[in-house]
């Protein structure tokens, strides 16, 4: 079967809103096995969604609608609906009563009216409670197909698709997805496309690559009769992509953050970290400090952006800046081996470069960078060229200053 998503609400097209929602139902889509190829996002106008809902009704067997169930007069989605079914509005009872309540349980007293209109549903459509809100959601069988209406705040939609909708829809499943991510970082995407052009053939598993900010994902998925029968499906293909990919792979959880990583292998080793950033300046180290429990681990953080604060807090050596510079080998590897000894950590990382758009030269252009870590009395450095904007490039020299300290605890 095949299932379209349609997310309602002018929000999402003025970019005002982030659609988490059509990520959640995809996923919910793919592992109950049905087939997703369409998603339309279209503004709070009765005419386009009807045009939206007709033609996914022509070409998909379920489509699931979210948002404009609401109290307000754009949300319009079960009143377009009900109009291109040619079915009624009815009030329900037992919503209208939910409605009540909800108000009710929070001692408020002064209830606008339009509030009620969300205990209008489609005539013979199924009807899903909210636990988390007032407007309920509804499941309409119309000739075949399947519609279903869900709200638009996130907390709301997935615990009612999750404990309602996907119930039902579990029933109306002739098989189901599985799918595997292996996420790789230090290789490029069109290498690694090269490197498994034997293995996207689009049979059945499948894969496919997708590139993210300084790393590649490889999604690997089989379709089968049970999700067992799925999984035993992929074994051979991962299997093959583990041994094509040895030393680039970064994790097979789709979530975890590099950060987040990095922190697992300090706090597992039982080590203690530190930086000291100039063209970062300090976006390193905030980085880190995002992760939960850090403090287990990370001690100080040191920005010595001029010569200045390199040499006061770094005692990086003034003749070292003076014939190297401070984007050098030799002045990244002082402020790693300057950072450890200030702290007392076990591990310092440090950068310096030219992040741009101004200062770089013929023999030092903007976007060179320099990563350097110290740990267990050696000092690495890495030289990069990175292309981009400001921005680009300091996020490029954070990744490859997280993966520095990942490959040498690895």
């Amino acid at each position: 079967m095949t299932a379209e998503l349609i997310s309602v609400g002018t929000e999402l097209l003025l970019g005002n809103i982030v659609n988490t929602n059509a990520r959640y139902l995809a996923t919910q889509c793919a592992e109950l096995g049905f087939s997703a190829f369409n998603q339309t996002v279209v503004g709070d106008n009765e005419p386009r969604l009807a045009d939206a809902l007709q033609t996914a009704l022509e070409r998909s067997d379920i489509v699931i609608l979210t948002g404009g169930l609401g109290p307000t007069r754009d949300d319009l989605t079960k009143e377009t609906t009900a109009g291109l079914l040619k079915r009624n509005l009815v009030r329900d009872e037992r919503s209208f009563q939910r409605i009540k309540s909800y108000f009710s349980g929070r001692n408020i007293k002064d209830i606008a009216c339009n509030n009620y209109k969300q205990a209008d549903i489609i005539e013979g459509s199924i009807v899903l409670d909210n636990d988390d809100g007032t407007a309920p959601g509804l499941i309409v069988e119309h000739e075949g197909k399947i519609i279903i209406l869900l709200p638009g705040p996130p907390k709301e939609m997935t615990e009612m698709f999750r404990n309602k909708a996907y119930p039902y829809l579990v029933g109306k499943t002739d098989g189901t997805i599985f799918s595997s991510v292996i996420r790789l970082i230090g290789i490029g995407e069109s290498k690694v496309a090269e490197m498994v052009d034997d293995l996207i053939n689009g049979k059945n598993p499948t894969m496919a690559t997708y590139a993210k900010e300084g790393e590649v994902m490889l999604r690997l998925t089989a379709k089968a009769t049970t999700r067992e029968d799925a999984m035993d499906m992929l074994k051979p293909l991962q299997e093959e992509t583990r041994k094509r990919f040895t030393g680039y792979i970064l994790t097979e959880n789709p979530d975890e953050s590099l950060e987040e990583i990095v922190v697992g292998l300090l706090k597992k080793a039982g080590l203690s970290l530190s930086s000291a950033e100039s063209c970062t300046g300090g976006l390193l180290a905030g980085r880190i400090i995002n992760v939960s429990g850090v403090s287990e681990i990370f001690k100080e953080g040191f920005v010595t952006y001029s010569n200045e604060a390199k040499v006061k807090r770094l005692g990086v050596p003034t003749a070292t800046l003076e014939e190297f510079g401070a984007v050098s080998v030799e002045t990244a590897k002082a402020m790693a081996q300057g950072c450890a000894r200030a702290t007392g950590t076990d591990v310092a990382i440090a950068t310096t470069g030219i992040a741009g758009p101004d200062g770089g030269t013929i023999h030092k252009p903007v976007g060179l960078v320099y990563i350097a870590c110290s740990f267990g009395g050696n000092t690495v450095v890495e030289e990069y060229f990175f292309k981009g904007s400001r921005d680009r490039v300091r996020e490029q020299t954070i990744i490859r200053a997280l993966d520095l300290i990942r490959k040498i605890l690895g």
